[in-house]
């Protein structure tokens, strides 16, 4: 008899082989689909792990609660933010706003002018490039530039343009409700109210194209 975690491990696996045939064919070669590992990581986010190389992380626990059309959308989320180019990579700034730091405190200590000034402006270009990157707003931005997009690979894939709004809409509504943070339901809210807005201008654009 088959046991449940053998069965559980083989509908993981056919899950993550359905997400990988809803990638664009342009894609395939370069993106990775995985069950995410870590403790209580989000229900699916997107890394660069090396060059040319991204991988897609699924928590599958969170994400079987979800409707098929749910899941799909949320995946073509990810990906256009693969497309955008907006998707965190290993950058040097953490790295180098600690050395420039350990290099103001040492320097402080031998009195070198010079030396301490230069620490002092890695510590300002780094930390500037860390608080770019972890701005709300330019994030907000991102995301919401990434659901239109997601919509646009929706209808490629044969989806209606009501009916990817509509999957989209109610995997935001779910997201909204299951967040503990209230920052990041507020993200999600922000990003349903923008998709709102932008479902009805394409509801105005057809009912005013020709027959």
């Amino acid at each position: 008899m088959t046991s449940y975690a053998t069965s559980s491990a083989r509908a993981d696996l056919s899950e993550l082989r359905r997400l990988k045939s809803l990638l664009p064919p342009e894609l395939r070669s370069w993106v990775t689909i995985e069950a995410a590992t870590s403790a209580n990581p989000p229900i699916i986010t997107c890394e660069e792990i090396g060059k040319d190389q991204v991988e897609v992380m699924v928590d599958l626990v969170k994400w079987e609660a979800l409707a098929l059309d749910q899941r799909n959308l949320l995946f073509w989320h990810e990906i256009a933010r693969i497309q955008n180019d907006t998707i965190p990579r290993d950058g040097w700034e953490m790295a180098a706003l600690a050395i420039g730091l350990g290099g103001a405190v040492g320097e402080l200590w031998v009195q070198d002018g010079l030396l301490l000034l230069l620490a002092l402006a890695l510590c300002g270009v780094s930390g500037w490039r860390i608080f770019k990157k972890n701005n709300g707003e330019k994030t907000l931005k991102e995301a919401i530039e990434a659901d239109e997009k997601a919509i646009a690979l929706a209808t490629r894939f044969g989806y209606t343009l009501p009916n990817a709004y509509k999957s989209l809409g109610s995997a935001l509504k779910v997201l909204i409700e299951q967040s503990p943070k209230k920052n990041q339901r507020k993200r999600y809210e922000s990003r349903l109210d923008a998709l709102k807005k932008s479902a009805a201008k394409a509801k105005a654009r057809a009912k005013g194209a020709p027959a």
